[in-house]
């Protein structure tokens, strides 16, 4: 079943507060806790809803200096390459991607020389055969 508006709103709820209550999400929606319920257990059922997870004041904490680096990857090397630059404190997500790049990873630091020890962090790891990075000058959209 295709997601609809209220199915849209639901979720955009969850992304702010994944433990929001039933009595909260029906309150917010205009709508019954059976009817919330009904239309979550659905969401999930068919796969929309994969989970939910726990964001830590790390995740969200203002960081001045921050952007995106493409990265093209040698071979069928991409998981370890990924395991490795997962565990940087400056990267916030890694998302894999097809054409030229690879993977495309967002970080965050403190200083734009952080930010530059990252980007050759990432340069070095065997595998690694290009890059480009992208600083982000602002922000117009939140994730909600």
């Amino acid at each position: 079943m295709p997601i609809d508006k209220v199915d849209r709103a639901l979720i955009s709820i969850l992304r702010t507060d994944a433990r929001a209550s039933l009595s909260t999400l029906a309150a917010e929606l205009g709508m019954s806790r059976t009817t919330v319920r009904t239309r979550l257990e659905r969401l999930q059922a068919d796969g929309e809803i994969l989970g939910y997870g726990v964001i830590l004041k790390g995740d969200v904490a203002h960081v001045p200096v921050r952007g995106v680096t493409l990265v093209g990857i040698e071979g069928r090397g991409t998981d370890k390459i990924i395991r490795q630059i997962s565990g940087m404190p400056e990267v916030r997500t890694i998302h894999s991607t097809n054409g030229r790049w690879d993977i495309v990873v967002e970080m965050g630091t403190e200083t734009l020389e952080d930010f530059d020890t990252a980007i050759g962090k990432i340069r070095r790891i065997e595998g690694v055969i290009s890059s480009e990075t992208h600083l982000y000058l602002s922000t117009k959209k939140s994730s909600r």
